[in-house]
């Protein structure tokens, strides 16, 4: 494996939990895959479809996020919004996300 591939790897892992945080607080307003792809995209969370429908639904699944169809369109739409406990976990996750930050800043730097 090239250094660029392990590179890639580790930044992969580095920002998993960010863009289940990401979408937590991006969702507080309604909004459907395809468009939440796009703004996470637009905010530097590099993510693809393959790995956002899925968190999705997850999400969804543990009662963080809530769902409707949008008929009212010629293509139905699912849109998704944070429920009050995906809320409450958004806040816990920027918390401590906050904290961490601080505490690499803190971190001796690099040469």
């Amino acid at each position: 494996m090239s250094e660029s591939e392990i590179l890639e790897t580790h930044l992969q892992e580095l920002r998993r939990g960010t863009v289940v945080l990401a979408c937590l607080r991006l969702l507080s307003v309604p909004g459907y895959g395809y468009g939440l792809l796009e703004e996470l995209q637009t905010r530097g969370f590099a993510t693809d479809a393959n790995t956002l429908y899925p968190l999705l639904r997850r999400l969804e699944k543990q009662g963080y996020l809530t769902s409707e169809w949008n008929t009212d369109e010629a293509r139905p739409r699912k849109f998704y919004r944070t429920s009050a406990a995906g809320a409450r976990l958004a806040s816990a996750l920027t918390d401590d996300f906050r904290a961490i930050a601080a505490a690499i800043d803190a971190l001796p730097k690099e040469d």
